[in-house]
């Protein structure tokens, strides 16, 4: 049982360590978990988790050694994840200095009555009024939608350059240093790792609903995604 439990929980130790930070994608599904509905996160958590499996997968058979060998495709990939963060960023800044009225809320039907400012059930009204001013305080919220939603993540996902050395290179490496088949156990455990760490970020996310309720929640949180998605992109633009 050791041959197999023990890398299988080093692998999904090591995964986690090196995913389980803050960076361009877990802030993007952190912000969508908080605004999306359920089938869109669910969606572009499936992505963020099956990409990491076949990222980790394709380092354990050793494709690795072919990212070190295509220098200029890594450059060319490192510029278009550049460009990609900065076009973010800029308009997570936006988001932040100019937020409309539909920034300021989230979805009516994830928002408990009494948690929205100015929605306190009083003496006076019944539980289906409370609700009925609920939804109308919250339903403006302008939502992300299933293919816009994927079509980011998978961006942020691929045009990382160092997706595929931290994760192919790195992971790869590793893997490859245990002995015999316990190489797979170590691959599946860090592919559970992966998985466990998208879904619960993803869906964790909605805990922080009430809190993003109110409009000042909305521009902090898009002013820390501007500066983190126009750092990394003028880091990768200048190599480092």
């Amino acid at each position: 049982m050791n041959e197999t439990l023990l890398p299988a929980l080093t692998g999904m130790g090591t995964g986690l360590a090196l995913i389980v930070a803050i960076g361009a994608q877990n802030a993007y599904l952190l912000r969508l978990g908080i605004e999306g509905r359920s089938d869109t996160v669910l969606a572009v958590v499936l992505l963020c988790a099956v990409s990491d499996a076949l990222l980790i997968t394709a380092g354990v058979v050793g494709i690795g050694g072919l990212v070190e060998a295509l220098p200029t495709a890594m450059v060319v990939i490192r510029l278009l994840g550049a460009g990609f963060l900065v076009v973010y960023g800029l308009l997570a800044a936006w988001r932040a200095l100019r937020p409309g009225r539909a920034e300021a809320l989230v979805p009516a039907e994830d928002v408990p009555a009494g948690e929205v400012p100015g929605t306190e059930p009083g003496p006076a009204e019944s539980g289906s009024a409370v609700r009925a001013a609920t939804r109308e305080r919250t339903s403006t919220r302008k939502r992300t939608g299933t293919r816009a939603a994927l079509v980011t993540a998978f961006a942020l996902t691929w045009l990382n350059p160092h997706v595929y050395l931290d994760t192919v290179l790195f992971l790869g490496s590793v893997a490859n240093q245990q002995a015999g088949d316990a190489r797979w156990w170590w691959a599946v455990g860090a592919v559970t790792g992966s998985f466990v760490w998208f879904f619960s970020l993803g869906f964790g996310a909605r805990l922080l609903r009430p809190v993003f309720a109110r409009p000042g929640a909305w521009r902090v949180l898009d002013g820390a995604i501007a500066v983190l998605m126009l750092t990394l992109g003028v880091r990768l633009a200048l190599g480092a």
